[in-house]
């Protein structure tokens, strides 16, 4: 298994960025696609978690979250919540890359850097698509990353075009012969 890296959150954070920028002018305020929250709210939720992740990575607690939160200025514009996004990446990229491997901090239960960076690429990727079908816009998150993903945090994903199954493993997307997920947990802990 190839280790998810800092520069894998990068590389989400900079897709998201370039899909999403020439549409910063719709309306973000609709729901991201079959998530109750706007786009806006998504692409902000994003930037939570990576900063959340960063946080877990640096401080190594070992029985819950680091008790902060990132709130968003609710009046800024989504040109400026992709800012915060890619600052919060940045955050995570470098925690991630400055962490010894077997470092160890709670995700319900221990979890590496590799892990953390695997759920940040996850979330900018599955948010990403969701903020796409809000907004109209087609697109399917990368092969390569999506991969990366699958191999981290589903070991028991199909065989199968990697965001297809992605999408499919995270109830967003339907794989043929097999039904439409409506719950699913991803397996970060390592032991």
């Amino acid at each position: 298994m190839s280790a998810v890296t800092g520069d894998d959150v990068r590389q989400a954070a900079d897709e998201m960025t370039r899909v999403l920028t020439p549409y910063q002018q719709r309306d973000w305020s609709v729901p991201a696609g079959s998530l109750s929250w706007s786009c806006w709210t998504t692409a902000a939720h994003v930037a939570h978690d990576l900063l959340a992740y960063a946080g877990q990575v640096t401080g190594r607690p070992d029985d819950s979250y680091l008790p902060y939160d990132l709130r968003v200025s609710p009046d800024v514009s989504p040109a400026q919540v992709l800012t915060v996004v890619r600052a919060c990446a940045g955050l995570l990229t470098a925690a991630v890359d400055a962490a010894p491997p077997d470092a160890r901090a709670w995700h319900y239960g221990p979890c590496d850097p590799g892990g953390f960076a695997a759920m940040g690429v996850a979330e900018t990727l599955l948010h990403t698509h969701d903020i796409c079908l809000g907004l109209g816009v087609p697109w399917q998150p990368p092969y390569r990353l999506s991969a990366l993903v699958l191999r981290r945090l589903f070991p028991d994903a199909p065989a199968g075009a990697a965001p297809e199954v992605l999408l499919w493993m995270t109830g967003r997307g339907e794989l043929p012969g097999r039904a439409r997920r409506t719950s699913w947990v991803w397996h970060a802990r390592v032991d």
